[in-house]
């Protein structure tokens, strides 16, 4: 199955850092196109097109533009969300380093159709070596006078300033990357007020992720219609999928909305690696679902992936095989999550350190069938008032794997451990902090 490059179309192919380079590829084009438009004109031309946020919930794309085209004010921003702090995902990193002047347009043409003139992206900070690449892309892209004063002589201003995170998976959220920018710890704020009325410095803010803004230059350079042919109804356009864990080929890798996950872990990837025997699937990063190796024939996208009890998310898709244990890969998420959570609400502080004292003690061989209606009722009380995404999605995997694997579970809750943990005769269980 061949890759159909819209996103990565220039991976390889030219020197990231170079915007003439770029230009002679078709970029800036469409940043020329929608100069010639009104705000009005490019946000109705992304309605059309169809796009989703690709980082998250999939929200529409024009929305959050209307939202700050709508709101009064003479200053406001475009921010790039490049924190990537998913485990096991690396598209943006891969979009940065390879074609940063697609993100710049992007969020040009984003800043001409809400007249904002400044533009930050939030890069996170284990991807510092980025840093000297994004700075000379800019320079070079304002020497070609594609950013900065008077852009293709259009009259229009816009700017693009870096700003670096300190490590906090939390940052992701948005208005916590927003708390961060300003220098402050990153929590997530309270709302409303929504980031569209008054988000970066108390100013109507746009704030969409890397791959998002990546998809907006070939919208505006082939058209909305042009879009709208690829994908699903729903889901137009390509979308990058990062495989991880057990597969016999793994990296990022671009399709259209929509293809079989059983076709991208077999087709694409080569099956599960040394020969072994799929035992589950982890769709959207560590906070996504996992789905056991009879659910793999689903479409991926937005909403086949969400009516699944997951996310599509960020696109990464975990192979897991018949070596692992589904109790240990749930603790290690929420070892993770309750690692990030800022601790500012309740639910999640507390929700999340209970929850994998729960899983441990299951893991152990000392849990019983009450401790795991605990955890369902634990984990939709997350869902429903931690405030922010990483306190409801830290309860997705625990959730979902107990649907889709009981068996697992009820074998540690019986002391039958399963093949897997049976090999450490308990010792490594033992190790497992209460």
């Amino acid at each position: 199955m061949e890759e159909m490059k819209v996103l990565l179309r220039n991976r390889g192919k030219i020197d990231p850092i170079s915007a003439s380079e770029y230009r002679a590829t078709g970029g800036y084009e469409a940043l020329r196109r929608a100069l010639e438009m009104d705000g009005a004109e490019i946000i109705e031309e992304l309605k059309r097109s169809g796009l989703r946020g690709r980082g998250g919930a999939g929200f529409p794309t024009y929305r959050k533009m209307e939202f700050a085209y709508q709101a009064p004010g003479e200053v406001k921003y475009i921010v790039c969300n490049a924190d990537e702090g998913e485990p096991g995902t690396n598209k943006d990193r891969i979009l940065l380093s390879t074609d940063p002047c697609a993100i710049f347009e992007g969020m040009a043409i984003a800043g001409k159709a809400v007249n904002a003139h400044t533009g930050f992206i939030y890069l996170r900070a284990e991807y510092s070596y980025l840093m000297p690449i994004l700075e000379a892309a800019i320079e070079s892209s304002v020497r070609e006078n594609c950013l900065g004063k008077d852009i293709l002589g259009s009259g229009f201003d816009f700017e693009i300033k870096l700003r670096s995170g300190a490590g906090a998976y939390v940052c992701g959220e948005e208005t916590a990357l927003f708390e961060s920018i300003e220098g402050r710890r990153g929590e997530p704020r309270f709302r409303p007020p929504f980031p569209g009325f008054k988000g970066l410095f108390g100013k109507p803010t746009v704030l969409n992720n890397v791959e998002t803004l990546a998809n907006i230059p070939p919208i505006f350079r082939h058209g909305a219609d042009w879009y709208r042919s690829i994908g699903t109804e729903t889901s137009p356009g390509t979308k990058l999928f990062t495989v991880c864990g057990n597969a016999a080929k793994r990296g990022v890798f671009e399709f259209p909305m929509g293809i079989n996950l059983k076709e991208l872990i077999y087709d694409v990837c080569g099956g599960v690696e040394d020969g072994r025997q799929l035992l589950a699937v982890q769709t959207g990063g560590a906070s996504g679902a996992i789905i056991n190796a009879d659910q793999i024939d689903m479409k991926l996208d937005i909403d086949s992936v969400s009516a699944s009890g997951g996310r599509l998310g960020c696109g990464t898709i975990l192979v897991i095989d018949d070596r692992n244990c589904i109790i240990d890969i749930v603790r290690n998420n929420l070892d993770f999550f309750r690692d990030e959570s800022c601790g500012k609400c309740t639910p999640c502080r507390e929700g999340g350190t209970r929850l994998y004292q729960l899983i441990s003690k299951i893991a152990k061989g000392k849990g019983g069938i009450r401790d795991l209606d605990t955890i369902m009722d634990l984990a939709e009380t997350m869902r429903l008032t931690a405030l922010c995404g990483l306190g409801h999605s830290t309860a997705v995997p625990v959730t979902t794997s107990i649907q889709n694997f009981r068996s697992a579970y009820l074998s540690h809750i019986d002391k039958d451990y399963c093949p897997i943990c049976s090999q450490t005769g308990g010792e490594y269980y033992d190790s497992f902090d209460d």
